[in-house]
């Protein structure tokens, strides 16, 4: 299936694109041929605190060629499964966010057209909203995985409907998602109210804070998310870095103490597998605030584990 970075000797001939996409994999054009294309959405004016995502993708694509093409734990072969390609950045209004979330709406709008699943380089959380509504066209009502720090279901953000923090409030009032089968993992810290996580709960949301989490492994979690899910429902997983801690994801705009573990993530991701994954995010890393760049090392990863958890994802 699609080629990947591998290191060379001999007369062996390279088989991967230049250091500029994902994982050193082939650039397309477009999804035409793909099983899943990665994308990135440098988008950040939808952010209420730190900007700086819109360079996510790009840092992130540059740290991902140290990840290797098999997954040990797993044994997952993602490369050997799937036509895999990074089909660049959508081309954004950057002074308008009302438009861009128009343009990645008809974007994606069209990978879905050509049959790809999409993995999304964020970017800020707002990007999930436009991502939803074109996969409810397809799909019809999507479960949700959403791992994050903040609930992301405020009414408004200074007076706006559509920002980072409102994104979730909306997929829920229009549809896009089923609040019976979705799930919010690592939500902490400090809000605007003591209710502030109730409205979630109040539309069938399973909401987990990050106190449940603590000391443990979340296994036994994403066994319940699984059922609470069901087999074959379609379902969308969008992780937010900043549901880690950021003692392991210092890049990012809205950081909170005391989240989750980097092996934490891995658990939540593997355990989507088995679960009908018709896309995924990784939003919010904004590589400013993390010199060493492990934070977009990280998130490569967490991508990879992505692609492992597709459903047909071969297990050597």
């Amino acid at each position: 299936m699609t080629t990947f970075n591998q290191p060379l000797g001999g007369n062996e001939v390279p088989r991967f694109a230049g250091p500029g996409t994902m994982f050193r994999l082939p650039a397309h054009s477009d999804a035409s041929g793909l099983d899943i294309a990665i994308i990135g959405v440098p988008l950040d004016i939808g952010t209420s605190n730190r900007s700086g995502t819109r360079f996510g993708p790009r840092q992130i694509r540059s740290e991902s060629v140290l990840v290797r093409p098999y997954g040990m734990a797993t044994r997952a072969a993602p490369f050997d499964s799937f036509q895999i390609g990074d089909i660049g950045d959508v081309p954004l209004n950057t002074f308008n966010l009302e438009k861009s979330i128009g343009i990645i709406e008809s974007y994606y709008d069209g990978v879905l057209a050509q049959g790809a699943r999409p993995v999304t380089l964020g970017g800020d959380h707002t990007i999930a909203l436009p991502i939803l509504r074109a996969l409810s066209k397809k799909h019809g009502t999507l479960a949700l995985i959403h791992v994050d720090a903040h609930a992301d279901i405020n009414d408004t953000m200074f007076g706006e409907r559509i920002a980072h923090g409102t994104i979730f409030r909306r997929a829920l009032e229009e549809g896009l998602v089923d609040g019976n089968r979705m799930v919010q993992i690592g939500l902490r810290a400090t809000g605007y109210s003591a209710e502030d996580f109730d409205w979630s709960r109040d539309r069938g949301v399973r909401v987990v804070q990050a106190e449940q989490c603590w000391y443990t492994s979340l296994e036994p979690l994403m066994e319940e998310v699984r059922g609470r899910i069901g087999e074959g429902t379609p379902t969308y997983l969008s992780f937010d870095i900043d549901g880690l801690d950021p003692s392991v994801a210092p890049g990012t705009g809205t950081p909170e103490p005391a989240g989750l573990t980097a092996s934490q993530g891995l658990e939540i991701i593997r355990g989507a597998y088995g679960t009908n994954l018709v896309g995924a995010d990784l939003v919010e890393v904004s590589p400013p605030y993390d010199s060493t760049g492990n934070t977009s090392l990280l998130a490569a990863n967490l991508i990879f584990e992505m692609l492992c958890s597709f459903p047909g994802c071969l297990r050597r």
